[in-house]
C-alpha cells in the first residue's frame, strides 16, 4: 500500500499521526494553546510512534492527556527517569503508555512517545500549555506556534545527548494543521495579522473586545504560525491577582494566591533625544550553511546571509563618533575582523565594510560557544559600556551551554539577539537577551530584519537602567516573596513582568483593598520610578494560569543555578526543581509527563514497530550541493546523499527502552531551491575580489547609505548626484553659492531621507540623527536657503525643523 502523501517509513509503513488541532485562547498578554493530536495504527502490528516538535521556549506545559476508545487518561508529573521506567515497563508488560518529555538541552523541544497503539485502533492526544505573548516594536503583541524544526548542530565535545529529530521538507509533511484562536481583553483588539493567510477577524461584542480568527485552509508547513495581536492603547501597566488552587496547602506556591504585575517604563523624553556616544558594540553574525537559504517565502532571492550584510551596514553607519567596535562572524570555525575593538573611525569603518561585503554562508556548522567565549575573553574597554548583538538562525543543539556562558558574563555587557528564519530556536534567542539583559526579535515570514536590529540598535544607545529595585506596600498581615528573578534591563516602552506569591490573610470583606508595587531605578545619573496600585481582588475565570507561570519562571530560575554549583548543590537544586513541577504540574527539563491505561482490558503482544513522525523543516535547509553532509546538520556521510535517503540528526537514546523494530521515515530530496547551495570552503590563493558574493544593485536607501561617512557627512560627488537621481551637473548648479560641498550634499541627502523613504524611516533615522549633529556642528549659516534650494532640484517640500536642524 503507497502512502498518498509519499511518505513512507523504512519498513514501508505509513506514519500514524493524521491531524493536529490548535485552539489558541488569548487573555490581554497571556496565551492558552490547546493541541489535540491524533493518531491512527494503520498497519497490522502494534506500533510506538515518536513525535520530536518544538514549542515556544518559555511555554509551561502544564497538562497532557489521551483518550483511548471511551476512557479519558490523564498524565502525572513524574521525575523524568522514574517516568521513562514507568512508560517502559507498561510497554514491557503489554500496557498501553504516553510520556512527554523536555530536551536536556533546550527547552524548546519536547519528545512525545505513544506506546502500543494497536492495529486499527486510535489515539486522542491533548497537550496543553500556557505562555506571555511578547511585546514587539510597532505595539503588537506576538504569539509563535512553532510548526517549524530544523535539525540542531550538536558540536564535537558539548555537553549532554542530543535530540532525535526526523524532519521532512514542508510539502511532505502527511499531517494536516487546523488553527484557530479566540482574544479577550480589557481593551479593544484593534488588528490582528500572521505570517501566514487568516480568514476575517470576526468580533463577538460590540466593544470590540472579543473576537475570534482562523487559519485559513491548507497550511504548508513551511513557515511557524505567528500571530500579531494589536490592543488600543496596549501601553496599560496592569496586575491580575490569582486565587489559590482549593486542594493545595496554604504557604506553598499553588495554596497562595500570586499576582503577576506587568510594567511599561516610560522614560524621559530628553533621555531619549540624546542617544550614547560612547560603548563597546560588538557584533557576532552566523554564517553557517543555513544562512544561504532565503529568508523567507516571498523573497526568493534574498538570502539570510545577504539580509545579513545589509543590516550590518546599517549598523555601521549608525554607530556614534567616539565609541569602538568589532564584528565576528561563525560557522564551524569563527573570524573577526580586528584583533581586539577598534576605535569608530572613517578608516575602521570602511575596512570593516570591505570585509562585510566578503561574508559567505561559508564557515560550517552553527558553533557559537566558542566565538563568544574569545568575546567574553577580552577586557572591557572602561567607559565604554559592552553591547553584543548576536544574529542566527539558531540551530544549535547546545542551548543550555550557550544561555549559562551568557549569564555568567551578564554583569559585563548587554546582549541582543536576532533569530533568522522559520525554526530559529525561540529557547536560545530570548534566554541570551533574557540573560543578557538586552532584547530578542524575530525575523520571520515577509519581515526585514533592518528595522528590527536598528530597533534594538536604539535600545542599546539608551543609557543603561541602574540600580534597579523593587518595593511592594500591602496591607498589614500580608506579604509578597517575588518569584520572577531580578530585573536587570529596563527599555522604554518595553514591558516588565513581575511575578509574586502573596502570603498572609486576604481581607474577603473589603473589595477595596489594594496593594501597590514600585519600580525603582536610576537613568543617566537620575532616580526615576513606576508605580502601579492594584485590587487584591483574585481575578474571575483565570484558572490557574498565573500560577503555573510563576511556577514556570521559578522552575527556569532554579534550573539555570544547576550546572554553576558543585554536585552536591546541584543535586539540591534538582530535588527542588523536581518537587516544584510535580506540584504544581508544569514540566521542567528533569521531569516528564506519564499515562498508563492500566484498564485496556487487552494486553498488546508481539514486538512494537517504532514510527518516528517527522516534523517540518524549511524546505531549503535540506543539505544540497556538497559532497556528504553539510556540517550544518551536525551529521556525516561517507559520498553524497542519495534520493530517498534517510536524512536522522542525534541518534542517541537518553534512556534504555523495551527492544523495539527501528523504522525511520525515507523521503526523497527535493532539488536545489535557488539561492541556496553551499559555495564551498575558500580554496588559498584565490584572489579576495573573486570570493566576495556578486552583489546585486543596490536598493536606492541602501546605495545612499553606503556613501555617508563615519562622521555623519556625505560628499558632493557623482556618486551621490546618482543614488539621488540627479546628474552631477544639476546638483552642482543647484547649490547655494558660499554653501560648503559636504554641507549642501549631507542636506541633500536627509531631504531625500525624508521625502522619498519615510516607510524605512526605522532603518536610517539614526543615521540621519548623526547627520543633522554633525550639520550643526559645522555652524552652517544657509540652512534654510540650502533646505528651499534642495526641495526644489529634488521636487519635495520637506521642512529644515524635519530635518532635526
Amino acid at each position: 500500500m503507497v502512502n498518498c502523501c509519499g511518505l513512507l517509513t523504512a519498513k514501508k509503513g505509513p506514519v500514524p499521526l493524521t491531524s493536529i488541532e490548535v485552539e489558541l485562547q488569548v487573555k490581554d498578554h497571556v496565551a492558552t494553546v490547546i493541541s489535540t493530536l491524533k493518531y491512527k495504527n494503520k498497519e497490522d502490528k502494534p506500533l510506538e510512534a515518536v513525535f520530536v516538535f518544538p514549542l515556544p521556549g518559555d511555554a509551561a506545559v502544564c497538562h497532557f492527556s489521551a483518550q483511548v476508545r471511551h476512557k479519558h487518561i490523564v498524565a502525572e508529573v513524574k521525575e523524568k527517569q522514574k517516568a521513562r521506567e514507568k512508560y517502559d515497563n507498561a510497554l514491557s508488560s503489554g500496557q498501553q503508555a504516553f510520556l512527554l518529555e523536555e530536551s536536556e538541552q533546550s527547552p524548546d523541544i519536547f519528545s512525545m512517545s505513544v506506546g502500543s497503539l494497536p492495529p486499527g485502533r486510535s489515539a486522542s492526544i491533548r497537550l496543553e500549555y500556557v505562555t506571555e505573548l511578547a511585546v514587539q516594536a510597532d505595539d503588537g503583541l506576538r504569539f509563535c506556534l512553532p510548526a517549524v524544526l530544523n535539525p540542531r548542530y550538536q558540536p564535537q565535545g558539548s555537553e549532554g545527548v542530543s535530540v532525535q529529530v526526523t524532519s521532512v521538507p514542508a510539502s511532505l509533511v502527511p499531517y494536516s494543521l487546523s488553527f484557530s484562536a479566540r482574544v479577550s481583553a480589557p481593551r479593544p483588539v484593534s488588528k490582528v495579522e500572521s505570517s501566514s493567510p487568516l480568514e476575517p477577524l470576526q468580533y463577538l461584542n460590540t466593544d470590540q473586545t472579543q473576537a475570534t480568527v482562523k487559519l485559513a485552509a491548507g497550511h504548508k508547513f513551511d513557515r511557524d504560525v505567528e500571530l500579531l495581536i494589536y490592543y488600543k492603547d496596549a501601553h496599560q501597566p496592569t496586575a491580575v491577582v490569582e486565587a489559590g488552587q482549593a486542594s493545595a496547602k496554604p504557604g506553598t506556591l499553588m495554596g497562595d494566591p500570586v499576582v503577576m504585575v506587568s510594567l511599561y517604563p516610560e522614560f524621559p523624553q530628553s533621555v531619549l533625544s540624546s542617544p550614547a556616544s560612547c560603548g563597546e558594540f560588538v557584533f557576532l553574525m552566523d554564517r553557517s550553511g543555513s544562512m544561504g537559504c532565503p529568508i523567507n517565502n516571498g523573497k526568493q532571492q534574498e538570502t539570510r546571509i545577504s539580509s545579513a550584510r545589509d543590516t550590518l551596514l546599517l549598523l555601521l553607519k549608525s554607530l556614534p563618533m567616539g565609541c569602538y567596535f568589532n564584528i565576528y562572524s561563525f560557522g564551524s570555525r569563527f573570524e573577526h575582523i580586528f584583533p581586539t575593538s577598534a576605535e569608530y573611525s572613517e578608516k575602521t569603518m570602511e575596512d570593516a565594510l570591505k570585509k562585510v561585503k566578503q561574508m559567505l554562508d561559508d564557515l560550517g556548522g552553527t558553533e557559537i560557544l566558542q566565538p563568544l567565549k574569545h568575546i567574553y575573553s577580552q577586557p572591557c574597554i572602561p567607559k565604554q559600556p559592552r553591547q553584543l548583538f548576536v544574529f542566527t538562525d539558531g540551530e544549535v543543539g547546545n542551548t543550555k551551554e550557550v544561555i549559562d556562558l551568557v549569564r555568567k558574563n551578564s554583569g559585563s555587557h548587554r546582549c541582543f539577539s536576532f533569530g533568522i528564519g522559520e525554526g530559529a530556536s525561540s529557547a536560545l534567542i530570548n534566554g541570551m537577551a533574557k540573560e543578557g539583559g538586552g532584547h530578542a526579535q524575530f525575523i520571520t515570514g515577509a519581515d526585514r530584519m533592518q528595522p528590527k536590529v536598528m530597533q534594538s540598535l536604539r535600545f542599546a544607545l539608551q543609557p543603561a537602567v541602574e540600580d534597579i529595585s523593587v518595593t511592594w506596600n500591602l496591607p498589614k498581615k500580608v506579604s509578597a516573596t517575588v518569584l520572577s528573578p531580578p530585573i536587570t534591563a529596563l527599555f522604554q516602552g518595553q514591558r516588565s513582568l513581575i511575578y509574586a506569591q502573596l502570603s498572609g490573610k486576604l481581607s474577603q470583606s473589603s473589595e477595596a483593598a489594594e496593594g501597590c508595587v514600585t519600580v525603582k531605578y536610576s537613568l543617566a545619573g537620575q532616580p526615576s520610578h513606576n508605580q502601579l496600585h492594584f485590587s487584591l481582588t483574585p481575578a474571575e475565570d483565570t484558572g490557574l494560569t498565573v500560577h503555573r507561570l510563576a511556577a514556570r519562571t521559578l522552575i527556569r530560575s532554579l534550573e539555570s543555578e544547576e550546572g554553576t554549583h558543585r554536585q552536591q548543590k546541584n543535586k539540591a537544586v534538582k530535588g527542588k526543581v523536581v518537587k516544584l513541577s510535580v506540584q504544581s504540574g508544569v514540566s521542567s527539563s528533569f521531569t516528564a509527563f506519564i499515562a498508563v491505561n492500566k484498564d485496556s482490558g487487552e494486553s498488546i503482544q508481539g514486538p512494537l514497530l517504532r514510527r518516528n513522525v517527522p516534523t517540518a523543516m524549511f524546505c531549503n535547509a535540506l543539505p544540497q550541493s556538497f559532497p556528504g553532509m553539510h556540517p550544518t546538520y551536525g551529521c556525516s556521510s561517507s559520498g553524497p546523499m542519495k534520493k530517498g535517503s534517510v536524512f536522522k540528526f542525534g541518534m542517541k537514546r537518553s534512556a534504555p527502552r523495551a527492544p523495539t523494530m527501528m523504522a525511520y521515515c525515507s523521503v526523497p530530496l527535493p532539488p536545489p531551491p535557488p539561492g541556496c547551495s553551499s559555495p564551498g570552503p575558500m580554496k588559498k590563493g584565490m584572489p579576495a575580489e573573486h570570493l566576495a558574493p556578486k552583489q546585486p544593485p543596490r536598493v536606492p536607501l541602501l546605495q545612499l547609505v553606503s556613501l555617508q561617512k563615519a562622521s555623519g557627512c556625505w560628499l558632493l560627488d557623482a556618486a551621490l548626484a546618482s543614488a539621488l537621481g540627479k546628474t552631477s551637473e544639476e546638483v552642482e548648479k543647484s547649490k547655494p553659492g558660499p554653501v560648503n560641498k559636504e554641507v549642501w550634499a549631507t542636506i541633500l541627502a536627509l531631504i531625500w531621507l525624508h521625502a522619498f523613504k519615510m516607510d524605512a524611516k526605522e532603518e536610517w533615522e539614526l543615521l540621519a540623527t548623526k547627520a543633522a549633529s554633525w550639520l550643526r556642528a559645522q555652524n552652517a549659516t544657509c540652512g534654510t536657503d540650502c533646505v528651499d534650494a534642495g526641495n526644489a532640484l529634488l521636487g519635495c517640500s520637506v521642512q529644515k525643523d524635519a530635518l532635526g536642524l
